[in-house]
């Protein structure tokens, strides 16, 4: 029998709660299966991570996540750390785990079902059926670029300063992972960004371009500007089959799409890494697409 260590990490609010029913959902297959089992493990995240260690994630329960099979998040945050210092917020746990295991692929699924189709925003004919997947960079981008500060100046105004940087890997690598997902679904991907205005758009745009030359000619590629791809959510979201996109933009389009099924809250997330080219497999986070 194969066991499979999980790290299941509450974290806060309502994170306790869906993570009871994970334990449930755990318990049952390792009442069911005959060939695997498994194996879990909990530790503290955000906000209940700090007000016990002092930070939203320790050293130690990064190690557990690199050695586990899989992590299982819960949520982060709330009222009553919003006056913590920014280092130590309680998102800063999720944005370490991302960082530390070099989780650069983030899935989003927009799926519809038809039960709460009614409770969209968008009419039923706009949304019924929809099956859409963000793939959005998680490790790169204006998350984590530096400098990122607040300064002051002689004249005794601020300062805020968030730096946007992507490699040519950083793209190409996501680019690849939406192009495979793309084969096994409608084979169709949007690459979005804001070439018109930003450098790291040109970038995006030239890379994904070569990397679907070489790698995936087979596959439909479109290109699209971000706010034109968030408008065209909106007025006709089953157009799109994939859309491949970076962090920041990544993270505000999958919270409109997930909108347009009728509930943020029922749509899951995966983070991976990379395959490991010995064992094949990936370091994963799966959680809630809200995440926060």
């Amino acid at each position: 029998m194969t066991t499979l260590k999980l790290l299941l990490l509450p974290g806060d609010g309502i994170g306790l709660e869906t993570m009871a029913e994970v334990e449930r959902i755990i318990s049952f297959f390792n009442k069911k299966s005959g060939t695997s089992k498994f194996q879990t493990e909990f530790d503290l995240v955000g906000g209940s991570a700090y007000d016990k260690h002092g930070v939203a994630v320790t050293d130690a329960c990064v190690a557990k996540a690199k050695a586990s099979d899989a992590v299982i998040f819960g949520a982060v945050g709330g009222p009553q750390w919003d006056k913590v210092p920014y280092e130590v917020r309680p998102e800063a746990g999720l944005l370490r785990l991302r960082k530390d295991l070099d989780l650069f692929a983030n899935l989003r699924p927009a799926i519809c079902y038809p039960a709460l189709a009614d409770a969209s925003s968008l009419k039923r004919e706009l949304v019924e059926g929809l099956d859409i997947m963000i793939v959005r960079e998680l490790t790169g981008g204006v998350y984590f670029g530096e400098p990122k500060e607040i300064v002051t100046l002689e004249n005794g105004q601020k300062r805020a300063i968030d730096t946007q940087i992507y490699t040519t890997r950083e793209i190409e690598r996501i680019a690849k992972v939406a192009f495979d997902l793309a084969r096994k679904r409608g084979n169709k991907v949007h690459s979005a960004e804001k070439r018109n205005v930003m450098k790291t758009g040109v970038l995006w745009n030239e890379v994904v371009t070569a990397t679907h030359k070489s790698y995936a000619p087979d596959v439909e590629l479109h290109h699209i500007l971000a706010d034109n791809c968030a408008m065209q959510l909106v007025r006709n979201p089953k157009q799109f089959d994939v859309i491949v996109t970076d962090n920041l933009f990544g993270d505000v389009l999958s919270d409109e799409a997930a909108m347009a099924t009728g509930s943020l809250g029922m749509l899951p997330s995966a983070s991976l890494g990379a395959e490991n080219p010995t064992t094949g497999k990936r370091l994963a986070l799966y959680e809630p697409v809200h995440g926060s």
